[in-house]
């Protein structure tokens, strides 16, 4: 069952306004950003705005921003591997990560780091080639291991302190895409 959702989106000049630009970070973050070869992501407060909507039949509804799909797209296009890593069981996720042929997807993860090790040990990468982008505290301990740790804008005080990137945009409003633009233009030029 489906429901109709209305979600107001800014127009692309007015949320552009807002998106880091690669030349206003240091150079040890673009060198950082240049050496990524996997992102993952939390799902609830980085995918999504952290609501979570029961109808009165007991469904669930979440939310997720078609610009943050289309900057996985890009990610998993340019040979970026994405992974989604959730502390939570959602189908919403599993159906998300299907339409975007995200390939590692782990939900209900009450131990991320060993997600996170599990994957990098699949893919024959480094640590030092991921970045994590999470909201809550749960997501710091992968942000101790992990080549750069991304905030969105809307994480939690302790979270957006650790980071070794903010982001502009909140969860659920574009910051995927945010990163993803900001990675693939520095691992471009």
């Amino acid at each position: 069952h489906f429901l109709p959702c209305i979600y107001w989106l800014p127009s692309a000049a007015s949320a552009s306004e807002f998106m880091m630009d690669a030349m206003d970070l240091d150079e040890s973050t673009r060198s950082r950003l240049s050496a990524i070869r996997l992102v993952t992501l939390d799902v609830d407060g980085v995918l999504t705005d952290g609501r979570i909507t029961y109808t009165s039949d007991g469904i669930e509804i979440e939310s997720f921003h078609v610009h943050d799909g289309q900057g996985i797209k890009n990610l998993l296009d340019a040979g970026i591997q994405v992974a989604f890593i959730s502390s939570r069981e959602s189908s919403m996720t599993a159906r998300r990560a299907e339409e975007l042929n995200v390939s590692f997807v782990y939900q209900d993860a009450h131990d991320k780091v060993v997600c996170l090790r599990e994957i990098v040990k699949t893919l024959g990468i480094e640590l030092n080639t991921v970045a994590h982008v999470g909201d809550d505290i749960n997501d710091q301990a992968l942000f101790n291991m992990v080549g750069l740790g991304v905030a969105v804008a809307d994480a939690v005080p302790g979270v957006r302190e650790n980071a070794d990137l903010l982001l502009t945009l909140g969860g659920g409003k574009g910051a995927v895409r945010e990163l993803s633009d900001l990675l693939l233009s520095i691992q471009s030029s």
